[in-house]
C-alpha cells in the first residue's frame, strides 16, 4: 500500500472535526495557496471567487452563517463541487478580516 493509500484509509477513520482540522493544516502547509479560489479585477469586482464560477467567497460564507448547510449550497449552486466548499472555508479561515469586510460592504450595497 502506498503512502497516499494509507493516508486515504486513515482519513476515512477520522471524525468530521479531525478532517476539518486536517484540511486546515494541509492548506496552511501549501503556503496559503488556494487553487480553487481566484481573485481577478475583471470578475466580481476583484473579490475572491470560486474558480469556474462567479460565486464570491463572502456570499457562501454569509449564506452558511444564515443557516444553509453544505448540501443546501451544493443544490443552490449546481456548478459548485464539495471540494470548492473546502477551498472556500479554508480561504475564509486564512483571510477572515477580508471576508468580513466584504460581507459588510455587500450588506450595505
Amino acid at each position: 500500500m502506498t503512502s497516499l493509500e494509507q493516508a486515504i484509509d486513515l482519513i476515512g477513520r477520522l471524525t468530521r472535526g479531525e478532517k476539518a482540522r486536517l484540511v486546515r493544516d494541509i492548506v496552511s502547509q501549501l503556503d496559503e495557496s488556494f487553487p480553487g479560489i481566484d481573485t481577478r479585477p475583471d470578475v466580481c469586482g476583484g473579490e475572491p471567487c470560486v474558480v469556474r464560477t462567479r460565486i464570491p467567497v463572502w456570499l457562501l460564507v454569509q449564506t452558511r452563517r444564515l443557516g444553509a448547510s453544505e448540501a443546501d449550497l451544493l443544490r443552490a449552486y449546481p456548478t459548485l463541487r464539495a471540494q470548492d466548499l473546502v477551498e472556500t472555508w479554508a480561504y475564509w479561515h486564512a483571510h477572515p478580516a477580508e471576508i468580513e469586510q466584504q460581507i459588510r460592504d455587500n450588506e450595505t450595497a
